[in-house]
């Protein structure tokens, strides 16, 4: 389960507050575990982890899922905040 170490940080980072760069993130995202799965050949038990959390994840719309946003969960508050896009 070495593999594993480099694979679950990729589900705590958050999406970006600004909705226009959600885009990007997820293609960076998928960039990401796709050159990873491609270049370390994780095991077959830590790829199977690893897609059963990110399942999970996405599947509840718990608001950390970088595939997509769910029509279920609003939007930060600060989402809404001009502010933050100069930040």
């Amino acid at each position: 389960m070495y593999c594993l170490q480099w694979l679950l940080p990729v589900l705590l980072i958050p999406k970006p507050l600004n909705p226009a760069l959600w885009f990007s993130h997820s293609m960076f995202m998928g960039f990401y575990l796709l050159s990873f799965l491609l270049e370390r050949k994780p095991c077959t038990i830590c790829a199977l982890v690893f897609l059963a959390a990110l399942f999970l994840i996405c599947y509840s719309c718990w608001g950390n899922c970088f595939l997509y946003h769910c029509t279920d969960s609003p939007l930060p508050d600060s989402a809404h905040d001009p502010g933050v896009v100069g930040t």
